[in-house]
């Protein structure tokens, strides 16, 4: 059965009127006619990052409030996320992906990403610091084996000992390694994206800082054409100006909004735990007890969309980085992530607020 969504239809480097037409859960056409309609049209969402929401979390394997947490991000339009782990005993990395393998089979999530255990102290952030360890192939061999492909993205600081071995053993099975929490020169960066690394995690932060006489990571990583760099478009993270110039420098098809959203996202301010450390949340920003540290956000895709938007970004430009562009750094752009015919039906219609009216996934309203 077809059905037709009327509105402005934002596709790659446009906004049109016309209407997406679904047949089942696949676009079969999008087409332009005159007369715009008040709501916008966007791809769904697609979050790289994501620890948790809605009160629950990604972070301990639990595969009931993994669901929960999933369902929550897509009543805010994101059709298809990364579970992401925080710094982790290597029991529990097992367990997690175990138990999520159901959820990747069916669709719930597109797979795991473990943002640690393999990161800098001095850049650990809201990482556990207990769990911090150097790379180890043993380990990993282990993962990817039993993950059988639902390990999607691994975080890896690229300075550390075995960190390049790690990387290219990564990038060799098919799974994004990622450069982040990470003390590394602007060399040590360079040297991760050889040795095959294709995505900055949260640019900015949880990073040495750039500076004119050692550039550090954020410069390698913009500059690196091979490199998706991850944006947290919450305000908090980073200064909408910032938000504006990472964007700008890297370019639509290179910045990608994520979320790094806990589970307080959606949740009343209060006090709740990330890895094994109490984290108290309050307007919208969650720190840690122990040092004030930022832990993870609160933000939704919906939200991120908006602030991007705010922040002077175009609906065309917003929508590449919500969607096109961290679909294609997961390899699914042939899947998902625009609004082209052939790709999975998956879309969010807009009020011209930019407000969520309905999200549709696989065709099916949610």
């Amino acid at each position: 059965m077809t059905e037709k969504i009327s509105g402005r239809v934002v596709r790659p480097g446009a906004v049109v009127p016309g209407y997406v037409e679904v047949d089942g859960p696949t676009i079969l056409d999008v087409t332009e006619r005159g007369h715009p309609g008040g709501d916008i049209i966007v791809p769904g969402f697609v979050d790289l990052h994501c620890h948790g929401g809605g009160g629950h979390t990604f972070t301990r394997g639990d595969a009931m409030a993994a669901r929960a947490a999933a369902a929550f991000h897509l009543r805010h339009g994101t059709t298809t996320m990364l579970a992401s782990l925080v710094s982790s005993p290597f029991e529990l990395m097992c367990d997690a992906t175990a138990g999520y393998l159901p959820l990747v089979a069916d669709g719930t999530i597109a797979g795991v990403h473990f943002e640690g255990p393999y990161l800098s102290q001095p850049r650990c952030g809201a990482q556990n610091p207990a769990f911090l360890r150097d790379p180890s192939l043993t380990e990993l061999t282990a993962l990817v084996k039993l993950g059988a492909g639902a390990i999607r993205m691994v975080t890896v600081a690229p300075e550390l000992p075995g960190a390049l071995d790690a990387i290219a053993f990564l990038a060799a099975n098919g799974v994004v390694a990622a450069l982040g929490h990470t003390d590394a020169t602007y060399a040590q960066t360079l040297a991760g994206v050889a040795a095959g690394a294709t995505v900055g995690t949260h640019l900015f932060n949880g990073m040495r800082p750039a500076h004119h006489r050692e550039p550090g990571p954020v410069v390698a990583l913009l500059d690196s054409p091979s490199i998706v760099c991850e944006l947290i478009a919450d305000g908090i993270h980073l200064h909408d100006g910032m938000l504006r110039f990472a964007a700008h420098a890297a370019g639509p098809d290179r910045a990608a909004l994520i979320t790094d959203a806990m589970d307080a996202a959606g949740m009343p301010d209060g006090r709740y735990e990330l890895g094994g450390q109490e984290v108290t949340v309050a307007d919208r920003v969650a720190r840690l007890v122990r040092d004030g540290s930022i832990a993870g956000s609160t933000l939704t895709m919906d939200a991120a969309f908006r602030r991007a938007v705010g922040a002077g970004l175009d609906l065309a430009t917003a929508a590449m980085m919500a969607s096109t562009t961290p679909a294609r750094a997961l390899g699914l752009g042939d899947e998902v992530g625009a609004l082209e015919a052939g790709l999975r039906a998956d879309l969010v219609v807009l009020a011209p607020d930019l407000t969520v009216r309905r999200v549709m996934r696989a065709g099916a309203w949610v």
